[in-house]
């Protein structure tokens, strides 16, 4: 799986904002550390466990919730459309 091509990300404020610059999604979404270290790691063809597999890495908390927050972002992140799977 991997973030749409249209859809860009910034830092501000120490947020992450991701915007739809073809249309898909009119809004923008903001992202606490976590959940843009997700997103970033989508700029790239990855997997759901792979992804785990780094957050285990870079935080000290148990996998079962990682392995939630993970699952909590891909699902915003495909209902609005932001997801190539």
């Amino acid at each position: 799986m991997k973030l749409k091509d249209g859809f860009i990300t910034r830092e501000m404020a120490e947020k992450q904002i991701m915007v739809s610059v073809n249309g898909d999604f009119s809004g923008l979404v903001r992202s606490n550390q976590t959940a843009a270290f997700i997103v970033d790691n989508l700029k790239e063809e990855t997997t759901k466990e792979e992804i785990v597999k780094k957050l285990l890495e870079k935080y000290d908390a148990k996998e079962d919730i990682i392995t939630e927050d993970v699952e909590n972002v891909l699902e915003t992140l495909r209902k609005i459309g932001a997801l190539d799977e």
